[in-house]
């Protein structure tokens, strides 16, 4: 329990420093998480019979996109810093004329899901972050929301929960916890209301609701990748938590969703 809350502390702490105190925090920090979750992603969806990718250079094709959209939003380069990445995704593809394998399909199919489930979501953030200008304490509000659902959903969920959905892929989870994390979460919603003005109130308790819905289906997500693969956590980087890519499952819907409703909002 003591690691638990130490590492829990830690990796909470990192994401709040490095989205208020710098743009370059940020991206160093984010960076770092971005290639660890999806280097996580491939190692435990790695298979040496059908697959022949790299794990750590797919994992830096991931790396490279989340630096690109950064360079671009920040203002630092033009578009033209995607050729990149998709020269790095075209010459994935390419490799495997001389690679002679049977089934070259298994080796983009694994090489692309990393790229679209893990490296993606994690670049829309940065979409988020500059939204309308420089946003860091609304890209905040997201991760926070996100946590008070993952709070509510447990605590009510542990307490009250008798009716079950999803059960065959994740039997704990509950209608009654489902429903804590919107209560959770609207709490929050409306408290930041109060102190963040870039939302009216109407639009803040949509984003709540989106933000369950989609922190959800994120979470059902990994847990359908983890019983598919036979495994309990994605890695064992954050002690008592399991791996980043269990921390961050959330996010991996969370991100594109918020970023659409953002973009009615602010475009």
């Amino acid at each position: 329990m003591l690691k638990r809350a130490i590492s829990g502390f830690i990796y909470v702490g990192l994401i709040v420093t490095s989205i208020l105190v710098h743009p370059l925090a940020f991206a160093f920090v984010f960076g770092i998480l971005t290639y660890c979750a999806l280097h996580e992603f491939y190692k435990i969806t790695y298979r040496p019979s059908d697959i022949e990718v790299p794990i750590s250079l797919a994992s830096m094709g991931g790396l490279l996109l989340f630096v690109s959209t950064f360079l671009f939003k920040s203002g630092f380069s033009s578009p033209l810093i995607f050729s990149y990445y998709a020269i790095f995704v075209i010459w994935m593809f390419i490799r495997e004329l001389f690679l002679k394998k049977s089934n070259p399909i298994h080796n983009w199919a694994y090489f692309i899901l990393g790229q679209v489930m893990v490296a993606l979501p994690m670049s829309l953030l940065i979409f988020i972050l500059f939204v309308d200008g420089y946003q860091p304490m609304l890209l905040l509000s997201i991760f926070i929301l996100t946590w008070l659902n993952d709070t509510g959903a447990y605590l009510i969920g542990v307490k009250f929960g008798r009716h079950r959905f999803f059960e065959h892929i994740s039997p704990k989870k509950t209608w009654e916890g489902f429903f804590g994390g919107i209560f959770f979460s609207l709490t929050g919603g409306f408290i930041l209301s109060l102190f963040i003005a870039e939302l009216s109130i109407f639009q803040w308790l949509a984003l709540c609701f989106i933000t369950v819905l989609a922190a959800t289906l994120g979470d059902l997500t990994e847990s359908l990748l983890k019983r598919t693969l036979n495994i309990k956590d994605s890695g064992n980087l954050l002690p008592g938590h399991g791996g980043l890519l269990d921390r961050l499952d959330s996010m991996l819907l969370v991100s594109p969703f918020v970023l659409i409703f953002f973009l009615y909002i602010f475009v």
